[in-house]
């Protein structure tokens, strides 16, 4: 019976002690949150969903540049493959800032290399299968241009004219201005087709700025609602 005392400062001591090391843990601040993974830019994953979406039946999308504003209308059923990259590149924003680097006045006005060397190279060998031919390339048709069978990426051409001959080599068109055409007829035409496609992949805009400074340019790309 004389330990008992003993015993109970003990048992006291050790409750006493546990109290305290809850109050601690309490007070601790909580432990850091692990930094936020950084966004990943679609316009470098060709094959991520936000740029393989299906595109709506038909759509409009505004181009507003240098020079003023024209506007598009997709039809998807004219060429389905085309109508769904087309919608994933404008709203993904791969268009803003990129020059009109091939105007051939009564032929065709040509865009679609981005301003970024990064960007280009991702997208350098992400083609599309041909669509079938359903339209034919008359003035004001939007149109994909290739390097031959199924290599269809970026790059879209204007037609200036009713160019009905690339309808046999399979241009196949994926929709046409209807608002703006005036605009189109006016992009900047001085340098021709001198600008070098392979060093507009390679240095981007920082080659276009300063080799061929006056070329008109999209200030922005969006799908209308």
């Amino acid at each position: 019976m004389k330990g008992l005392p003993e015993m109970r400062r003990i048992v006291v001591t050790a409750a006493l002690l546990a109290a305290a090391a809850a109050c601690g843990k309490k007070d601790q601040a909580p432990p850091a949150s692990a930094p936020a993974a950084p966004a990943v830019n679609p316009l470098l994953t060709p094959g991520a969903p936000a740029m393989t979406a299906q595109a709506p039946d038909v759509y409009r999308a505004k181009f507003q540049t240098s020079i003023g504003a024209f506007t598009i209308e997709v039809t998807r059923a004219w060429a389905p493959k085309g109508a769904d990259r087309l919608y994933n590149l404008i709203k993904g924003g791969f268009y803003d800032g990129d020059r009109f680097f091939r105007v051939l006045p009564g032929f065709v006005v040509q865009f679609g290399l981005n301003g970024s060397p990064d960007v280009n190279r991702a997208w350098h060998d992400a083609s599309i299968a041909d669509d079938p031919v359903t339209q034919h390339n008359t003035a004001g048709s939007v149109v994909f241009a290739t390097a031959g069978p199924n290599t269809r990426t970026t790059q879209l051409f204007i037609n200036y004219a009713d160019n009905l001959n690339l309808d046999g080599m399979g241009f196949a068109p994926v929709g046409r201005v209807v608002d703006g055409m005036d605009v189109v007829q006016h992009i900047y035409s001085g340098y021709g087709q001198n600008p070098d496609q392979d060093l507009i992949e390679t240095q981007g805009n920082a080659y276009l700025t300063a080799a061929f400074p006056k070329l008109d340019f999209i200030q922005q790309a969006t799908v209308l609602p």
